[in-house]
């Protein structure tokens, strides 16, 4: 429909122009700090004590989300400059309070597809609760899979799905019920424990890194290397964290219709487009991360 009845005007041009601009600096200026961060704090996991162990997956855990949410901030900005209108592929999804509300916030486009074309077609949840589960378990398995043929994946999607099943059976409605604090710690502790997975191809470093999270050792909570390495990059983790909110976006909802908001956005818009411009130039090259799947 959209390619028959395409229009195009200024302020959806210029509203493509700030979007893509929003994805690309949360891939370059947020995105590509963390995994940085992330690099170091990987290959050192045997002596950055639990604390380092811990902020060295809180960076990967948000530069992936800003990683593939810029790719889709992009992708959807430069759709709106020529006309086009596509559905946002994240919803603030490091707010939820379950696994569940997670992976409805979480790669929606992706989650969408499986749904429609391999659990609704399974059967869905039409034929009984042991149907219901069996789907969820093909679901998750083959989105293991889908990320790439490595045990890791299969591991990934297996911890998923099993996570998926238990707040089916029963720990979703005391999510509902208990204390928003609580199911948000429940919660961010689970996908983050759960891109640990993801990201360890190898199995005996994966190992190593998630008894680095838990025992540090002699170090004990954390090596002096790992400490200077966190201070130096705590104003992108606090930036990051904020932005992974809809913090800045519920305040900017409530200032829209002043004056000198649109003024704002158009510096903000072009000091991002400078910023960006010399990062990319003084660094290497650093694809986005779902190019690889």
């Amino acid at each position: 429909d959209q390619l028959e009845n395409r229009h195009e005007n200024v302020a959806q041009f210029a509203s493509g122009i700030k979007l893509f601009t929003v994805g690309l600096a949360k891939k370059v200026l947020l995105a590509n700090q963390l995994i940085a961060l992330w690099n170091v704090l990987r290959e050192s996991s045997a002596t950055n004590g639990v604390l380092g162990s811990w902020v060295g997956i809180i960076a990967y855990t948000l530069h992936i989300y800003f990683d593939f949410g810029g790719y889709s901030d992009m992708a959807i900005g430069l759709g709106r400059m020529f006309g086009f209108e596509f559905l946002k592929n994240f919803d603030y999804p490091y707010i939820s309070r379950s696994i569940s509300e997670f992976w409805r916030r979480w790669h929606i486009s992706l989650s969408t597809w499986f749904k429609e074309y391999v659990y609704i077609p399974l059967g869905g949840n039409r034929r009984g609760l042991a149907r219901t589960l069996l789907n969820t378990a093909i679901v998750w398995m083959l989105t293991g899979l889908w990320h790439g043929a490595s045990w890791n994946f299969v591991l990934w999607g297996v911890y998923f799905g099993i996570i998926i099943i238990i707040e089916k059976l029963f720990l979703g409605k005391y999510l509902e019920k208990a204390p928003a604090f609580l199911s948000h710690l429940y919660a961010i502790f689970l996908f983050t424990f759960g891109w640990v997975l993801f990201d360890f191809t190898d199995m005996g470093q994966m190992r190593d890194f998630i008894v680095s999270l838990f025992n540090g050792g002699s170090v004990g909570l954390i090596s002096h290397d790992a400490l200077v390495y966190v201070l130096a990059y705590l104003p992108v983790l606090i930036i990051s964290i904020i932005a992974s909110t809809p913090l800045v976006s519920n305040l900017h909802k409530k200032i829209e219709n002043r004056a000198w908001c649109g003024y704002a956005d158009a510096a903000l818009v072009l000091i991002a487009l400078v910023l960006c411009t010399a990062s990319l130039v003084s660094s290497g090259y650093n694809p986005f991360i779902y190019f690889r799947f």
